[in-house]
């Protein structure tokens, strides 16, 4: 072996590249400043308290006017509520909502329905029908033994709140018919707006409630007058 060839292989050692600690710059040190901050800021949005959140329900009960009394043509009927009972799109959620501009929706801040309202309403307009005809109203699945004589289908086109929320817009169509295919159905129709008490999420709650007992009267009110 040569002298060059063993000053060669003992220089090869100091061409290797050391590995170790690198120095951390002046941007390195920035981002892990950033990175702490926007933890930080994390931390502590979620460690803010959540807004409290009103559950709203439609009352059973109103001071209102009480429905017109039972009529002897209705008597000994009895009637079947078809469900579901239609309800626009927008209305199958648990938030309040408010019209905005010529078009849009927005939920009412931190107020929310306790119970849907495609299982309040037929509940409620169903207890309505009731008192309305002075006869038993029912949806299914019906009791043992108890067959209708009447089937109404409704559907609502809209139960909104109005602009301003000054009340409440209802429009509605319905059809009753024979249970048992003796008469042809009848056809019906209401579009009204109930006023409320104040735009505040009770007042507007009311307001849907009165809309409701509207519809069944004037169902109630067409039956009575079916030849």
């Amino acid at each position: 072996m040569t002298p060059s060839t063993q000053a060669g292989r003992g220089a090869a050692p100091c061409t290797r590249r050391r590995r170790g600690r690198r120095t951390r710059g002046p941007a390195a040190a920035t981002w892990r400043a950033w990175a702490v901050a926007g933890a930080a800021l994390l931390l502590g949005s979620c460690a803010a308290p959540l807004p409290p959140v009103t559950w709203l329900r439609l009352p059973d009960e109103l001071a209102a006017p009480a429905l017109a009394p039972p009529d002897e043509r209705v008597a000994g009927q009895t009637w079947q509520l078809v469900v579901p009972v239609a309800l626009p799109g927008h209305l199958d959620r648990d938030a309040v909502l408010v019209p905005r501009g010529a078009a849009g929706l927005q939920p009412l801040g931190g107020v929310r329905w306790a119970e849907p309202l495609r299982d309040a309403v037929p509940r409620l307009l169903r207890d309505d029908l009731a008192r309305a005809l002075g006869t038993p109203a029912w949806v299914a699945p019906l009791p043992p033994g108890v067959r209708p004589t009447r089937q109404l289908r409704v559907e609502i086109g809209a139960l909104d709140v109005a602009p301003e929320g000054r009340g409440v817009v209802l429009r509605a169509r319905w059809s009753v018919a024979d249970a048992g295919g003796q008469a042809p159905p009848r056809l019906g129709q209401l579009s009204t707006t109930v006023a409320a008490a104040s735009p505040d999420a009770d007042a507007l709650a009311v307001a849907h409630r009165r809309a409701l007992r509207e519809l069944a009267a004037a169902i109630a009110a067409q039956a009575v007058t079916a030849p």
